[in-house]
């Protein structure tokens, strides 16, 4: 019983960061989507091609049920999986990424949490494992560039939020007051002269 609670929560919320992710899309021109923001490169689209990359390895590989269509090399030492090259289009990138949750959803659904798997680029001993650790460890690859693309969506045009339903009306002006409210006490916090 717990197993299959575990199992359908943890499921769940891996269904529910997928869509945020590919949410933090929505609305930039292609530019926006692709450009690197930060100094080593991420960027939105290619947190997408990441993740989905990802998830197909580990829902796939990990415990014989390949992939049916062809990944690039496993984290390619050029980081080709982590941007979206010129051919590459938004709709494929993001096509790629549905057709991994297919095929992932369909592992998840058809083994137990201790379904044995093998991961050979993690280290020994930990190269034999089971599908509730391999689970856990891609919701929080996902939860981890969820939260990296909301960084940069803000960063971008101050959009925030988990959904689109939870997303409110910016408020620039208050924004701007809790950010010198948090700055005044950081500066506070060190020595620093107050701000007028």
């Amino acid at each position: 019983m717990i197993d299959e609670f575990a199992k359908d929560n943890l499921h769940g919320r891996l269904r529910r960061d997928r869509e945020a992710l590919v949410w933090k899309l929505d609305g930039l021109s292609d530019y926006d989507a692709r450009r690197p923001l930060t100094a080593t490169g991420t960027n939105l689209l290619g947190l997408v091609k990441h993740v989905a990359n990802v998830e197909a390895r580990y829902f796939g590989e990990v415990f014989d049920r390949p992939s049916p269509e062809p990944l690039p090399r496993w984290q390619d030492s050029d980081g080709s999986d982590q941007w979206a090259a010129e051919d590459e289009t938004r709709e494929q990138i993001i096509e790629f990424y549905r057709r991994t949750w297919e095929h992932s959803d369909a592992t998840i659904d058809a083994l137990p949490l201790d379904a044995p798997g093998h991961v050979p680029w993690w280290p020994e001993p930990f190269t034999h494992t089971n599908l509730f650790a391999v689970l856990v460890h891609v919701l929080g690859e996902s939860i981890r560039h969820t939260g990296h693309a909301d960084i940069l969506r803000e960063g971008i045009d101050g959009r925030t939020g988990l959904r689109p339903e939870h997303e409110k009306p910016i408020d620039q002006e208050a924004r701007a007051a809790y950010r010198a409210k948090i700055e005044q006490a950081a500066r506070s916090s060190v020595g620093h002269p107050r701000t007028p």
